[in-house]
């Protein structure tokens, strides 16, 4: 057997895909919940490898010494680059945008993927998300990076260019904003999946008077289906007599269309799919009252562009063959 070393190949420790690799489910955390959507955010995420990998062909190792600092500096300033292309598309999309959902596998209580495991300890919910799209880019860097992932200000402040003193006036109106659009209660996960389970027996079996129990009067219903579903709203509907309406008459339309329901968690909140045969067709997420007793909000996804890495449905058990006797 020979003594000279082995070969330095992709597949050692101190290579820059091993070391890209090490840190990729903080950087797909950090962007996605900048940016909303997967597609951009792995858009984002092999610019900053390009950034990355260059980096290190024109300059050895030596000139970074810290890949973890460096690599999220790289992947926040793509992502901000990012938003105001995301920006100019939401110009001329059909009825309201919601974020893309980030669907666990079916079967597991914590999500299997690179991406589903970053969220499992750094989790924004479908409800945050979208009052994260009422800050500007630079606030929501901020906020994100400092409320949700825990950097200092002066960290940020490397990362993003700014003096501390800019980034903490940042981070006051973003946390101002946030929280006076978002309660800091959160509901336990048995209340959340209880209350989901009870919405959508309701909403599908057209049960008036269990929605009007569980709608909070002040409710607001939003359908995202970009302009690819029929029955999507244009735009979200508040009040519960108006959402009891839309919900109501979304169920009967689609009592002909088979759908199967399964639940699971999305973005780490217990929610409900529907599938088409196999093919996901609606994500639906509740956001609850600070009581956690009665449904604030809806978030129903329907477009199919936003539910292409939504795992296909598992086959259904069959069923159980009938006693000898049993009616037919």
């Amino acid at each position: 057997m020979s003594d000279s070393p082995a070969p330095q190949t992709h597949e050692q420790p101190t290579s820059p895909t091993r070391q890209f690799m090490r840190h990729r489910e903080l950087l797909f955390a950090i962007v996605y919940n900048m940016l909303g959507v997967v597609a951009d955010t792995e858009d984002v995420l092999q610019d900053t490898w390009l950034s990355w990998s260059g980096s290190r062909d024109r300059s050895p190792e030596r000139h970074i010494e810290n890949p973890r600092a460096y690599l999220v500096r790289v992947a926040v300033n793509h992502a901000l680059t990012r938003r105001a292309a995301i920006s100019r598309r939401r110009e001329t999309y059909v009825g309201p945008w919601l974020p893309e959902p980030l669907v666990a596998a079916a079967g597991e209580e914590t999500p299997a993927d690179a991406a589903d495991r970053a969220l499992r300890t750094e989790s924004v919910s479908m409800a945050m998300l979208v009052v994260l799209e009422t800050l500007t880019p630079l606030e929501r860097a901020v906020f994100v990076l400092n409320e949700v992932f825990g950097y200092a200000h002066t960290e940020i402040a490397e990362i993003i260019d700014r003096n501390p003193a800019a980034v903490r006036q940042l981070a006051h109106r973003a946390r101002g904003h946030v929280h006076a659009r978002r309660p800091l209660y959160e509901a336990h996960p048995r209340v959340r999946r209880e209350a989901t389970e009870r919405f959508v027996e309701a909403t599908l079996g057209g049960d008036i008077g269990a929605l009007m129990e569980i709608l909070a009067p002040d409710v607001t219903v939003w359908t995202d289906g970009g302009g690819k579903r029929r029955r999507a709203g244009l735009r979200p509907v508040h009040g519960r007599d108006k959402a009891i309406r839309l919900l109501t008459a979304g169920a009967s339309r689609g009592a002909g269309q088979h759908l199967d329901l399964r639940y699971r968690r999305v973005n780490g909140d217990d929610a409900a799919v529907l599938f088409a045969g196999t093919a996901p067709y609606a994500v639906i997420v509740l956001d609850l009252t600070p009581e956690g007793d009665r449904v604030s909000g809806v978030y129903v996804v329907t477009n199919p562009d936003k539910l292409t890495h939504v795992e296909p449905a598992e086959p259904a058990e069959p069923a159980e063959p009938a006693e000898k006797g049993a009616d037919t």
